[in-house]
């Protein structure tokens, strides 16, 4: 192998951004191994979801998002690098396995898979026609919704006491219906629940169905122990929410057919936590486990590092290769901070640090066009804080300027927004209304690199079929800014309109514009709203590119 493919070998391919691969990342990058962490949404996983975390060991209280926030910045302070991309295949054949992503081939001498699991259905009659329209799976992504409303929690395990107690901040009540005698989870965390006096718990209680028209109305379910049927309908007409937290299914799609799964999908793993294909470990979520918090996730993480660095060692007098360092660690960089080149200072989310500036200064380094961003403001709070952030994003390259539109001919409703222009003056089809923050900073800064140029490396397909669009499509993404789930959806149809000028990919902070949330009877993100000139078609849940190209 020669000097320059050395270069770009890594150690390991860390698979996942959740607790556990940042776990692993950071042992295997203090213990010198050259490691990437490749993440397809946002780092930190699904505890990012979660408002407080109170049973981590040595964290009196912080939320999912600022835990697993250091345990990022911890990794990269020790070398560990990361990318956001969306892994498509795995070549393991060889010394020299290949992680294949949206972003290009990574080769490695080991990977650790590390993806976590999602949301499982319950299966109750009307579940798939009413998801979105008051079904729902991420308490703090949708229980604002639920403000003032009666609520449904279905479930009995630690998922469903903890979020039910959260939803307690929005609903009039909560009603938790388990289908055992008791909760499953630890005792402290049920009789939270129990003690809540806007929570009743039901156990031995399984719903059958939920009704409704344009959104849930009203809900059935049995108790178990007597046979008897039961049903609630809301006084007032108005809207019921219904949480699904019963359990998660591992997201082992990547693997399958290459390591060995059990008959739930989690992938098996033997005292190494090495699966059956050879250089693949696997941690967390994926893998068979009888707990799963994020102090089991880390643990995991760090033992499965730990064993990885014995087949590394191995593999490196194996092959003779040695990946080597990059030749600026950002450990070196934690000690000697780059300066951000501009800052928010006092916009709620909007300040760059100087770690956000350097992730920056990664992508910005990389586009090849310059861009407009045109701000469309009203004069109102909104609008000062989308002008501070665009300022400061914009003041992070010379790529990008910022200028301000005549809004006379805008829809009052749609202010303010901020559009990608091309420097010639073109639009790209890209708005976002409101402020990108939270979630969407990222996807923001995406959507300006794929219109930027060269842009994410897509399937060809997906390409094709991005070009055969031959009339006008807009699309609108309503998002919640703390939804982990809404970046896909929004980076799919920016990714759309910025390659084909007869799609638009309108954004929107769903706080920010109630109107359109009752519009669609919005009570669940992402919503996308496909409209081809034939009608509206609005769709609800995670997507990725194909899954929209498919609804337009």
């Amino acid at each position: 192998m020669s000097e320059n493919d050395i270069e770009n070998v890594y150690d390991a391919v860390v698979i996942g951004g959740g607790p556990a691969g940042l776990t692993a990342a950071l042992y295997l990058a203090r213990a010198r191994y050259r490691v990437l962490v490749v993440e397809r949404e946002r780092f930190g996983g699904q505890i990012t979801i979660t408002s407080e975390v109170v049973n981590y060991p040595g964290v009196l209280s912080a939320s999912g998002e600022q835990l697993t926030d250091t345990m990022r910045r911890q990794a990269e302070s020790f070398g560990a690098e990361m990318l956001l991309a969306t892994v498509t295949s795995l070549d393991l054949a060889g010394d020299v396995k290949v992680v294949r992503t949206s972003r290009g081939d990574i080769r490695c001498l080991a990977a650790l898979l590390a993806t976590g699991a999602s949301p499982r259905g319950a299966g109750f009659a009307g579940e798939d026609e009413f998801r979105g329209h008051g079904v729902a799976y991420c308490a703090t992504c949708d229980g604002e919704f639920f403000t003032g409303r009666e609520v449904f929690v279905v479930g009995g395990g630690f998922a469903a006491a903890e979020e039910a107690v959260f939803l307690t901040a929005y609903a009039s009540h909560v009603t938790i219906l388990v289908r055992e005698d008791d909760f499953s989870c630890a005792k402290a965390t049920a009789d939270a629940a129990y003690a809540n006096e806007k929570i009743t718990v039901r156990t031995n209680a399984r719903l059958l169905a939920v009704e409704g028209d344009s959104v849930v109305r009203g809900v059935r379910w049995l108790d178990c122990s007597t046979g008897e049927e039961h049903e609630f309908f809301s006084a007032d007409g108005g809207p019921v929410g219904v949480f699904v937290f019963v359990g998660y299914t591992p997201a082992t799609s990547l693997v399958a057919g290459m390591a060995e799964l059990d008959p739930q999908g989690h992938v098996l793993t033997d005292e190494r936590q090495m699966t059956s294909a050879d250089g693949l470990f696997a941690a967390g979520d994926v893998c068979q486990k009888r707990l799963r918090q994020v102090a089991t996730a880390v643990g995991e993480g760090a033992a499965t590092a730990t064993e990885m660095e014995r087949y590394l060692k191995a593999a490196r007098e194996r092959t003779g290769i040695v990946p080597r360092q990059p030749a600026s660690r950002v450990r070196d960089a934690a000690e000697k901070p780059v300066p951000a080149r501009a800052a928010a200072p006092g916009v709620p989310g909007a300040p760059i640090d100087d770690a956000m500036a350097a992730q920056l200064q990664t992508v910005f380094s990389r586009m090849q066009s310059p861009l407009v961003l045109r701000l469309h403001l009203n004069g109102g709070d909104v609008s000062a804080e989308l002008r501070a952030y665009m300022d400061a994003l914009a003041a992070q390259t010379d790529l990008l300027s910022v200028d301000e539109a005549d809004v006379a001919a805008d829809d009052p409703a749609e202010l303010p927004f901020v559009e990608v222009v091309r420097s010639d003056g073109t639009p790209s089809g890209l708005a976002f209304h409101g402020v990108p923050g939270g979630h969407e900073f990222t996807s923001f800064v995406l959507g300006l690199y794929n219109v930027s140029g060269p842009g994410q490396p897509i399937a060809d397909a997906d390409r094709q079929a991005i070009a055969r669009i031959a009339r006008p499509v807009g699309l609108r993404v309503l998002v919640g800014l703390s939804c982990t789930m809404c970046p896909d959806a929004v980076v799919a149809c920016q990714r759309i309109a910025a390659d084909n000028p007869l799609v638009t990919a309108d954004v929107y902070d769903v706080n920010r514009f109630p109107a359109l949330r009752e519009r669609y009877d919005v009570m669940s993100v992402p919503c996308l709203v496909v409209d081809d000139g034939t009608g509206e078609r609005v769709s609800f849940g995670k997507k990725g590119l194909s899954e929209v190209l498919a609804l337009v």
